[in-house]
């Protein structure tokens, strides 16, 4: 099989040659038909997350060399461990990457994307930046009948990341007009699973003229440059009324700080990117605005099978997808942290 080997933190991505794995008990081997280039990959690349005042959070602890990045994975299986079950040679599933001990109480509860001794593919074990993958076991494949599985990849990642931070939004995603902070890869998700979920509509806030445009065609009913003299206004004016719900999918110190201004009485604000920065937070409002700031990570594999049936329900996202070859995996990601992707990259081996 061909890989995309890690090597160490912030080293070339090399494609390399190593044997294909031979499925036991219950694992489950898939050929690769598509696997996303996720901002996570950045993260786990530099080495680190930025936790503002010079604070730095280490991956050196978590992640094994050499790696086979890769959280978005959709595949066809090709070989089952004599132990195998639910699934069928030649079916194409997506890959769900969130992997838990099995034994903690987030496990127990379904929770495995917040396990604390994640087994996460990608992260934790080698991923889908190759053009064979082996799954643990059946139980983490999600059929995803006939959708492109190309499109389908970001689903793992981007898709069940914004599906599970809007549905902390409850009802007042159908009632009112939401800000999103981000018009990314996960922001020009979300608009077009809101679209999906019944949705009022977005307001965005992006500095990136063509990523405003982009959030545009996918229907935000304004793309707002937060670096305006008078962005706050703006916003205000293109919702039409109290601004109750926030989506921050940068995650910086910028975007958290806007994000919390904005806020009126009982508003919310979930943060969801990993840009990196502290936030300086006028501890006073949040009591008086009764305020909510809350963090949303990935999602749960629940989720992601909910998720996925209503895509297809749907007949797919209108998601903006760059397809390159597994070759390209080192460019890829540059181009992904240098901010020259709109929409989502995925690799085809």
């Amino acid at each position: 099989m061909k890989c995309v080997h890690l090597k160490g933190f912030q080293s070339l991505l090399e494609l390399v040659d190593k044997p294909t794995p031979v499925p036991m008990g219950t694992e489950v081997l898939l050929k690769v038909l598509g696997a996303g280039v996720c901002h996570s990959d950045a993260h786990i690349w530099e080495g680190h997350y930025d936790l503002g005042g010079g604070r730095l959070m280490s991956m050196a602890e978590r992640i094994r060399f050499p790696l086979v990045m890769g959280h978005e994975t959709s595949g066809e299986v090709v070989a089952l461990g004599p132990q195998a079950k639910g699934v069928s040679v030649g079916s194409r599933y997506a890959v769900c990457s969130w992997i838990g001990c099995g034994e903690c109480r987030f496990c127990a509860a379904g929770d495995e994307h917040l396990c604390a001794a994640p087994r996460f593919l990608g992260v934790n074990r080698d991923g889908g930046y190759a053009d064979h993958i082996l799954v643990p076991d059946a139980r983490y494949l999600i059929d995803i009948g006939d959708l492109d599985p190309v499109a389908a990849a970001p689903l793992v990642c981007s898709g069940l990341t914004t599906y599970s931070a809007l549905k902390k939004a409850g009802p007042v995603l159908q009632q009112d007009r939401i800000v999103v902070i981000g018009a990314g890869g996960l922001g020009l998700m979300a608009l077009n699973l809101m679209r999906l979920l019944g949705a009022k509509g977005a307001v965005v806030l992006e500095p990136n003229a063509e990523k405003r445009q982009a959030a545009l065609e996918a229907g935000a009913v304004a793309a707002i440059d937060p670096g305006a003299a008078d962005a706050v206004q703006q916003v205000r004016a293109a919702l039409g009324h109290p601004v109750s719900f926030v989506l921050d999918l940068v995650g910086s110190a910028e975007s958290a700080g806007i994000g919390f201004e904005l806020l009126d009485r009982a508003g919310k604000m979930v943060v969801v990117g990993l840009f990196g920065g502290a936030m300086a937070l006028p501890v006073p409002l949040l009591p008086m605005r009764a305020a909510t700031i809350q963090g949303s990570y990935i999602g749960s594999p629940g989720e992601l099978r909910e998720l996925i049936a209503l895509v297809r329900k749907n007949g797919g996202l209108a998601v903006r997808v760059d397809r390159r070859p597994l070759a390209d995996a080192d460019q890829a990601l540059q181009d992904l942290r240098a901010g020259r992707v709109v929409g989502r990259v995925v690799l085809v081996p």
